[in-house]
């Protein structure tokens, strides 16, 4: 290192270096660097937005998916025609209930025939048995 005229200089690999060049290049250096690493942090930024921006349309994408699919089914109208069915079904029960007590009647119908049915055979079995013997008297008269 030697001093020139109360100024500091050194030399480095052939090349002399003065204490003004030093003052002025070890700011510019530090500029060029900062603005190096602002470039690389605004990239990583940018990429990492970019990646949120595909995230975002996929969200979006799906909530245009979900109105339709709403628009399709319509929601909306559900409401009346839940008070549609509910009315239906209203009158089904009750055309049900009135099936069912028919069929009580239709029961006791059957029991109640069940009963006459094996008297009319009992009743048309003597009537055959009456009938031939009024035919083998009338064939064989008794004197």
């Amino acid at each position: 290192m030697a001093e020139e005229e109360g100024g500091v200089s050194f030399s480095i690999g052939g090349f002399n270096i003065s204490g003004w060049m030093l003052a002025v290049g070890i700011p510019v250096l530090s500029a060029v660097g900062g603005g190096a690493w602002y470039l690389f942090d605004l990239q990583s930024r940018f990429f990492g937005v970019e990646e949120n921006i595909a995230v975002v349309l996929d969200v979006e994408s799906r909530v245009q998916t979900l109105e339709q699919a709403i628009e399709d089914n319509d929601v909306r109208g559900l409401a009346s025609r839940l008070s549609t069915l509910t009315t239906q079904m209203d009158t089904i029960l009750r055309n049900q209930q009135q099936l069912l007590d028919l069929r009580s009647v239709v029961e006791r119908s059957d029991q109640r025939t069940q009963g006459i049915d094996d008297a009319l055979r009992t009743l048309n079995q003597e009537v055959e048995d009456i009938w031939n013997a009024y035919d083998s008297l009338v064939e064989n008269p008794i004197r």
